[in-house]
């Protein structure tokens, strides 16, 4: 994203919203398992209301983007439309190193989305 930890921390500028406000566990191969649909539907709305309007989402994975979007496509498919929501929102996928491969198979994710997020990040603090 391009800012420095003091930044990305600063509470009164980044709010840092999980999908499910509590940790799943794992499955037996040791993945995450899927963020429990009951614990958004519970408390996602009122905290999204209580922040008011963003500058920039970032929607980080495919949980967030179809619960923001709406869209059941792909991770891929949606990030690959990134500039259909850019500059307030950015559908990313979920950082992770499994998605090394991607980012290798994908260059347009660091030539044209990650310099347009830097941007808009900067932005969005600068306010």
């Amino acid at each position: 994203m391009g800012v420095t930890s003091d930044r990305f921390y600063d509470r009164s500028k980044v709010a840092i919203v999980p999908m499910s406000f509590c940790f799943p566990g794992y499955n037996d191969a040791g993945h995450d398992l899927a963020p429990p649909k009951i614990c958004a539907a519970t408390w996602r709305s009122q905290v999204m209301d209580y922040l008011g309007a963003a500058t920039l989402t970032l929607l980080v994975g495919g949980h967030a983007q179809v619960w923001h979007l709406g869209d059941n496509s792909s991770v891929h498919a949606r990030v690959s439309c990134w500039r259909d929501h850019a500059p307030r929102v950015f559908p990313l996928p979920h950082p992770s190193w499994r998605n090394t491969g991607w980012l290798k198979k994908n260059p347009w994710f660091a030539d044209a989305l990650l310099p347009a997020l830097q941007t808009a990040v900067k932005d969005a603090l600068d306010d």
